[in-house]
């Protein structure tokens, strides 16, 4: 269980009762589950598939905050302080999720404090890895920052395929520049850089990792 996930830390029985509360929904790839600075009315629970959370920057480019699989929870803080949605979330495939109106979720938590904690250590997780990644802004350069979330999508989405480790998950350049703070050609270049030292294989939309070990000596 990864510590950034909500579902498969409950127990069965607190399953069953979260999952009573809510419906299941389906969304297709690239839509939208909820919107930055919308009021909040539900939270939700991720089944299957993946999303990504960002947010817009004032000049219209887009900030990847954190990638979500199967077991995330989205729209927690707004949970804890009924504030507007804090980031957007969009559909990077396929995705089934569990929606839970916002006062059923915060009553199930009331009512379940070992759920109510679990959902506690799932944020410090969450901010944990949020001031890790601000440390690394200012300690990497973009190729280490590339080899860094590359390795990190390779442990939480890669699978292994004839010795290599494939992430399967639609990444675009765009998105990992967004998600690492560079430019789209800065990211271009450090992905060049390590396909050159046999590190990676790339093509359209799609990674190929071939050496993890050096990968993530690189990215150290």
């Amino acid at each position: 269980m990864k510590p950034e996930q909500f579902l498969p830390g409950l127990s069965p029985t607190e399953r069953d009762e979260l999952c009573a509360l809510g419906r299941r929904q389906r969304w297709p790839r690239g839509a939208t589950l909820f919107t930055e600075g919308d009021r909040p009315g539900n939270v939700v629970i991720l089944l299957k598939g993946r999303a990504k959370v960002y947010s817009l920057a004032e000049h219209g480019t887009e900030v990847v905050l954190a990638l979500r699989g199967p077991g995330a929870l989205l729209g927690e803080l707004s949970a804890v302080d009924g504030a507007p949605r804090a980031a957007s979330v969009r559909a990077m495939e396929r995705v089934e999720a569990l929606v839970v109106p916002l006062a059923a979720f915060t009553g199930f938590l009331r009512s379940h404090p070992d759920a109510a904690l679990r959902m506690v250590r799932m944020i410090v997780a969450r901010l944990r890895d949020a001031d890790r990644k601000r440390v690394e802004f200012g300690a990497y350069d973009t190729l280490g920052r590339v080899a860094l979330r590359l390795v990190e999508l390779a442990e939480r989405f890669g699978s292994s395929v004839d010795g290599r480790i494939r992430i399967d998950l639609p990444f675009t350049q765009e998105e990992l520049a967004g998600w690492i703070g560079a430019s789209r050609e800065a990211v271009t270049k450090a992905l060049r850089s390590l396909r050159d030292q046999g590190m990676i294989e790339t093509r359209r939309n799609a990674v190929s990792v071939l050496d993890l070990e050096r990968l993530r000596t690189r990215a150290r």
